[in-house]
This record gives C-alpha cells, sequence and structure tokens, in this order.
C-alpha cells in the first residue's frame, strides 16, 4: 500500500491554515463537497505543492440493502480522477432504506447507520463493494463507522465482519480508532480484540478525531481534542503494523492552527510509541486468521490482500437477502426518522438519544443552508424544528426540508407576529416557486451541481454529533452523511 504520511481532513474553514501547516503530507476532503471542474483554489495549491488529496465519500450507502447508485459511484470516480487521488474511502454504513424494494417510502437519514454485523448484511455489502470496485478507477478503502445501538442478533464481532469483508473483496480498510473508541463506549466492545481480528495488511489508513462523554454516551463530535485513549488505540494498532497514512479529523469548533499542530504533533508521537513497542518485541499477539471455509487466491501484485473465493448463490437467493435486509433498516429508520414503534430487539433507550441526535443535526444543518428561519423565528426556530422533524422524515436534501419545515409551519403553526409571518412567507414564496432561486439564496460551501454536503454537527455514529452534518449531494440525490 502506498505510504500517505501524516495528513489532516481539508475544510474550508481551516485550508489557508493547513496550506502553512508543516509535516503535512496528504489531506482528505469530503468528496461530495467538491465539483471536479471547480476544485478549491486551496486544494489546486496543494497538489501543485505534492500533497496527495483523498476524496472521502459519504452518501454511497454501501451498507443498504439497494445496490449502490450508478450516479453516485460515477460522481465519486469523477472526482478520484480530477484529484489525481491514489484511492477513494467510504462507509460501512446504511444511509437511507425503504423504496422498491421494500413496497414503503423511501427514507434519507442523512448520517451513517450502522449495519447488522449478520451473514445476510455482509453478504449484500460484499456484492455493494464489488460493484464499487469494478466502477472506481483507483482502489476503494472502507471505513468502520461509531455507533450508539446495537443490532440484536448478530452473529459476528466487528474484528470478524472486517475480516471477512477483506478476505471476500480485497478491498482496504480505513480504520478509525476514534470509532474503536465510541463503540467501547457506547455499546461495550473490546477495542484491542476488534484490533486483533484486523487483517493488518489490508490498512490503508488511519483517521483520529476527537469528541466528548455526556451521561455515559461517548459523541464522536470531531469537533474536540483527541483524548488520551484514542491515541492510546492508535499507539497500539501502531505497535501491530506500520500504518501508511494517520489523519487528523476536525470538523467545527476549529482550534487556532497551533493547536491542530500540537495534536499533529501528538499523534505522530503516540505512533512513534507503537513503533518502539514494535521493534522491542512488546506488541501484542495478533487472533489467528479465522472465517469461512474457501479457497484464498493470490493479492493484487502491490502486496494487496488476497480474495476469498465463494461459491455464489443463485439470483434469486441474493434478491432475498437484500430484501430481508431492506425490510429489517426500514423498520428501524422508520423508527429513528419517523416515529414508528422501535423494532423488537433494540435498546429503546438508545434508540430514542440516536433518533433525538438525528433531528437535533437537522435542524443544526438546515439553520446553516437556511439562516433567515432562526433569524425570522428566533428562539422558537429550534422547538419548532425538533417538533416538526419528529414524524417528518426528510423527502429530499436540507434544502428541500427547510423548504417543507417553512411550508409546514405556515400551514399549521405560523409564528406569532405579523412581522414574523410575512417575513416566513415571503422566504417560502422566493424559493418555493417555479422559478429556480439564485445559489446566493442558499447558504454554506461546497455546493456543487446545486447541493452541498456540510460536516457540522455529526450526531449519528455517537448518538448526538457523530458522521456526519449532511446536505444535498451532488446532482441533488438527497442528504449526505456527515463522515466519520
Amino acid at each position: 500500500m502506498r505510504r500517505l504520511g501524516t495528513g489532516i481532513g481539508w475544510r474550508p474553514e481551516i485550508a489557508d491554515a493547513v496550506e502553512r501547516m508543516p509535516g503535512i503530507d496528504w489531506v482528505e476532503a469530503v468528496a461530495e463537497n467538491l465539483c471536479p471542474g471547480h476544485l478549491p483554489e486551496s486544494l489546486r495549491r496543494l497538489r501543485e505543492r505534492g500533497v496527495t488529496v483523498v476524496p472521502h465519500g459519504v452518501s454511497l450507502g454501501l451498507g443498504g440493502a439497494d445496490r449502490p447508485d450508478e450516479g453516485r459511484l460515477t460522481a465519486l470516480a469523477e472526482r478520484a480522477e480530477a484529484l489525481g487521488a491514489p484511492l477513494v474511502t467510504e462507509h460501512i454504513a446504511f444511509v437511507r432504506a425503504g423504496g422498491a424494494l421494500t413496497a414503503s417510502p423511501r427514507l434519507e437519514a442523512g448520517h451513517l447507520l450502522p449495519v447488522p454485523r449478520t451473514r445476510d448484511a455482509l453478504d449484500v455489502l460484499c456484492e455493494n463493494v464489488r460493484i464499487a470496485q469494478e466502477a472506481l478507477p483507483v482502489p476503494l478503502a472502507v471505513e468502520n463507522i461509531a455507533a450508539l445501538f446495537s443490532w440484536p442478533g448478530e452473529e459476528l464481532t466487528e474484528g470478524q465482519f472486517l475480516s471477512e469483508l477483506v478476505e471476500r473483496t480485497g478491498v482496504r480498510l480505513l480504520i478509525d480508532v476514534a470509532n474503536l473508541h465510541t463503540n467501547h463506549v457506547n455499546r461495550g466492545e473490546d477495542p484491542a480484540q476488534a484490533l486483533a481480528a484486523l487483517p493488518l495488511e489490508a490498512i490503508a489508513y488511519v483517521h483520529v478525531a476527537g469528541g466528548f462523554e455526556r451521561d455515559g454516551v461517548w459523541h464522536d463530535s470531531h469537533a474536540h481534542p483527541v483524548p488520551a485513549p484514542v491515541l492510546d488505540l492508535l499507539t497500539d494498532l501502531a505497535s501491530r503494523v506500520a500504518p501508511p497514512g494517520v489523519l487528523l479529523e476536525r470538523d467545527e469548533n476549529f482550534p487556532e492552527p497551533a493547536e491542530l499542530e500540537r495534536e499533529l504533533t501528538a499523534i505522530g508521537d503516540a505512533v512513534g510509541e507503537g513503533r518502539a513497542r514494535a521493534a522491542d518485541g512488546r506488541a501484542p499477539a495478533a487472533c489467528p486468521p479465522a472465517g469461512p471455509a474457501g479457497s484464498a487466491a493470490a493479492g493484487p501484485a502491490d502486496g494487496g490482500v488476497a480474495v476469498l473465493t465463494r461459491t455464489a448463490t443463485g439470483v434469486r437467493a441474493r434478491e432475498a437477502t437484500r430484501e430481508r435486509l431492506g425490510v429489517a433498516q426500514a423498520a428501524v429508520l422508520s423508527a429513528l426518522v419517523a416515529g414508528t414503534p422501535v423494532p423488537e430487539g433494540f435498546d429503546r433507550v438508545r434508540m430514542g438519544v440516536q433518533a433525538r441526535a438525528l433531528a437535533a443535526k437537522r435542524a443544526g444543518v438546515v439553520a446553516r443552508v437556511a439562516p433567515e428561519l432562526p433569524e425570522i423565528l428566533g428562539a422558537g426556530y429550534r422547538p419548532a424544528f425538533l417538533e416538526y422533524a419528529r414524524t417528518r422524515p426528510m423527502s429530499g436534501g436540507y434544502r428541500r426540508d427547510a423548504l417543507d419545515f417553512a411550508g409546514h409551519l405556515l400551514r399549521t403553526a405560523p409564528p406569532a407576529g405579523a412581522a414574523a409571518r410575512r417575513e416566513l412567507r415571503n422566504w417560502w414564496l422566493d424559493r418555493a416557486g417555479p422559478a429556480p432561486a439564485p445559489a446566493a439564496r442558499w447558504h454554506g460551501h461546497g455546493r456543487c451541481c446545486g447541493g452541498a454536503e456540510t460536516r457540522g454537527g455529526r450526531p449519528g455514529g455517537a448518538g448526538a454529533s457523530e458522521g456526519t452534518g449532511g446536505g444535498l449531494t451532488p446532482r441533488g440525490r438527497g442528504p449526505g452523511p456527515r463522515p466519520q
């Protein structure tokens, strides 16, 4: 695997600082925020200096029951080619459910949600990953996500699930040690056990990020300093293998550049300590490889992982597997965003926290893409939106969500005061009329082909603030979750 070195997540808010930071070998940019023909000047300058740029996708939904959308795959491929990227990355997650596969309303999460670690889900994920690999011009790496809730009846540990995914597809792994820590706090999973079970040769690079704990729940906020337990996990991983690259993620609440540089130094020290342990023979033992029976084919010429050959099931069996997964995911997502009953076997308290987190994220992102709404509604904006979102899922992206919310208020609960009602009505008419509104009427950065994926307020992977923020993805295909 190509050595990447030390990197940081590129965000417009810190673009100038990133350009001036010493020792930055590469950056990662949210793919849905980039237009291939109109790359930000900062990224252009970084590329001219020889800094690698990796597009990080958030909207494919590779863990969903549907096959990956061809348009989204094409868009991701275009960004990889425009950036001259050595690879692209995505997430092991589902972001939408329902639709034709389950004969139910289409639902968008606007966030990265965990897939069940079952044989059915793994079969679907493997097929979806293969479809993506065939469509992309460069290798694909997939990231483990943070999660608040667990699926009942899971059949595999995270390490087993990832290991078999790699064996069956040859896909690379983007290991987020902050997400391992999140799952340790929120789901009681042992991160050291997960690291011990990983196929280390498949690691493309590593994510490191900060968060905070509240009421026994870890929020993978990407808006706080990297805590010691996450650095300890990075040291553990580095004692097992020299990671090809390590990247610091920061999505909001940006500190001064000097603070980011100190965090990068701490990350480098953690990796150095891990390598020193490996040199001294103090590395922890790896789990013996375990997996289903099968024959491994030779790996890629560049030393990649081998691919496990399995007998393909019939078309009907594969479709039945997708339908079973689709029904389960639709029931979960409907409980989270549409107020339907929580499916049997799920922790109702955690599902409630997740549902409130998704609604809170929607409120925050809508306030950023349509800042006039909180200005018009004042202190009443947030409670009104949360009540609206409790039983009304997104019908499109966040701009559509803003229009739907304003229309709902005008029909059912208009703001007090004639001036506020008039302003809200005029705002809605200005954007919902037959003529498209100029781009200047919508706020936010990174618009491309009518959409933007904003990374603020990440509630999903850790309850109230993970994954991902979101906005309209390219070509207006609905909400894009925030990366984890």
